[in-house]
Order: C-alpha cells, then structure tokens, then sequence
C-alpha cells in the first residue's frame, strides 16, 4: 500500500499504533501526569493535565469525535470500556483486529458524515460542525492549525475538551511503551468515569502477559523482524520496518528482540533491500493496516530472502491492532511468544 505524503507523514507522526503519558518518556515524568480535582460523588470535575494543557471535565462526555492519525487505539480504548454509544464521529479503523468482533464494530460506529482531508482526517469547519465535547487525537497533529484542523483552544471556545494520546505531545513514538496502553485506558477510564473498568482491563492484561513471560524467560531471544504489509512510507525498499517503540517492549515480554533496534534511533527504519539481506532474521511479524491478506505478503517477504532462519523454518505471524498502543497488547504477546517458544507456552 504506497501512500501520499500527507498521510505517510501523520502515519509516521501518529502510529502510536502503535499507536501513556503525552510526552518524552513512559512514566510519571512524561508532561501528562493526571490530576484530579477534589471530585463529588458523581466523580467530577476531572482534570488532567495533557501535554502541559489542563482539561477539566464537569460530566462524562456525550458527543466524542475519535480522529484518525493512521491509530485505532482511541477507539479501540473506547470500546473495551462500553463507551461507543458515545462516539459520534470515527475516523479510525485497520480493517482487522485480533480481538473477536472489534473491526465489525468499529465500522459500524458513525463517521459524522464529513469530507475529510487529504490526510483522511476531520477539518476544522466539519470538526466545528458535529459539535463535539470531546475530541480525541492520536498527536498534536491533528489539532495543528496549519494542518487546516481545530485547534484545541478553539474547541475550548465552543465548550468541547480535547485530548492528545500517550506519547502523542511530542509526536515520538519511539518511546512508548506498554505502560503508554494502560495510560490511555486510565485516563480515558477517570474521563468517562469508568475507572474500574479500566482497573480491570490493565489487571487482566498485566496478569496475561506476566504469565507467558514467565513461562519464556532463559529461552533464547530469536531476532524479529516487525513491519507493515504492502506499505512505504520512505525511500528505501523497506520504509516501514519499526525498529524502536511499543512493539519492542512488546518483543521483549514474549522473549525475543528487534533485528533492526541498532539501525536508527527513530520509530521507523528506512532500509535497503541489501541492508535486509544481510540481517539474520529469525521471524517475521506482518502489521496488516487494511491490508486484507498481510499473510501473503509474509509469504512472499519470506520467499524474497530465503536465507533467513525465518524463511526456512517458515516463522511469522501476522497482526494488527494489538501491536499498538491500545488495550489488547497481551495479544500480541501471546501471539508471538507461541510462534517462537511453542514448547514453552
């Protein structure tokens, strides 16, 4: 899937898939600690303070327009925590999920029926128009006046608060990690007031991934490579190899490692077929972004390097939502970890 500039670029930016805290690192430091104000019974007012901007919410939002930014972890979010009854505008969605059902009901969620932008996102007089209370953005990007978006000073003015994603404040992924995950679900979880459903979200994942770890330590880290299917996104024949981010901690807990961590600092490793060719590759993980057949993709990447261990032992795997950052990470540890250490799991 080649893509136009304008949205390889807020891929890029907003793939947090990848895409907690808005800012430079993972923990209570990153420029989104949350605060609450003294709350009533009914749980409000909530404050948060999102990329050093405080957004205080008097009730539960009703009217939540999720932006796109090439993410479905706003969404998704939203929809393991039974809020989609308020959404009132999409523009998310890969196509595929790894949880049963997620990807019928993201399409059927309503898109608000506007024109969007070369980047495939909301501008500002459609966002203006469906008269949000919430709106949702992966990055700063999508409230970027010379993006032609709202900005979120002026949404403040027509009363809609807004809120940037984990990692989203100074648009580098490269950092985040699980954590970011359960971030976004608290926040969104003291937002809606439904924090013990998002208590029980982050347990439950917490608990999944802390067993198949357990069950992978001291086995040998086979060298993955992770990418997208049928996607460029630079100049290189394979532009859209992550070398650092959520998928790397993500490798970690199923008991493997990145083969292409050494080759940038940035999310994305922008590499030459030749460079490929010369990394032992162990297996493959195939990021499907509406693609409706990553696995032939997988196949025919194994196929064009069949020197790789990967290639002769046929090991890949191929998923989507659950590589992000989002509510289902344990996932896709599990899903790997079983590719790589069956005997183990």
């Amino acid at each position: 899937m080649s893509m136009n500039r304008p949205v390889a670029t807020a891929l890029a930016a907003a793939l947090c898939l990848l895409t907690a805290a808005c800012g430079s690192s993972s923990d209570d430091r990153a420029g989104d600690t949350t605060t609450e104000a003294a709350a009533s019974k009914t749980g409000y007012p909530v404050t948060l303070d999102n990329c050093g901007r405080k957004e205080t919410f008097k009730k539960a939002p009703s009217r939540v327009v999720v932006m796109n930014g090439a993410s479905v972890a706003e969404v998704s979010t939203l929809l393991a925590l039974g809020l989609g009854d308020r959404i009132v505008a999409n523009q998310q969605g890969y196509g595929m999920s790894e949880v049963p059902g997620r990807a019928a009901a993201i399409k059927k969620l309503p898109t608000g029926d506007v024109k969007v932008n070369e980047a495939y996102d909301i501008p500002r007089e459609a966002m203006l128009g469906l008269r949000p209370d919430l709106v949702l953005s992966v990055t700063t990007y999508g409230f970027d006046e010379k993006n032609g978006f709202a900005t979120r000073d002026q949404l403040g003015q027509v009363g809609a608060n807004s809120y940037v994603s984990p990692q989203g404040c100074d648009d580098d992924p490269s950092k985040m990690t699980l954590a970011d995950s359960y971030r976004l679900l608290r926040d969104m979880g003291k937002v809606f007031n439904v924090r013990d459903r998002a208590e029980k979200l982050i347990a439950a994942s917490g608990k999944n991934i802390a067993a198949v770890s357990a069950k992978v330590k001291g086995e040998k880290k086979p060298k993955v490579m992770v990418l997208f299917s049928n996607m460029s996104m630079g100049g290189n024949d394979f532009s859209s190899v992550l070398a650092h981010g959520i998928v790397n901690d993500i490798l970690a807990k199923a008991g493997a490692s990145n083969a292409f961590s050494n080759t940038t600092k940035a999310t994305f490793a922008d590499l030459s077929k030749e460079k490929v060719a010369a990394t032992d590759v162990d297996a493959v993980v195939v990021i499907s972004y509406n693609d409706p057949d990553p696995a032939a993709y997988a196949r025919k990447l194994l196929k064009e390097f069949p020197q790789w261990p990967a290639a002769r032992n046929n090991t890949y795997v191929t998923l989507s939502d659950s590589m992000y950052l989002g509510p289902s990470n344990d996932l896709a540890v599990e899903r790997i970890a079983k590719m790589l250490h069956p005997d183990a799991l």
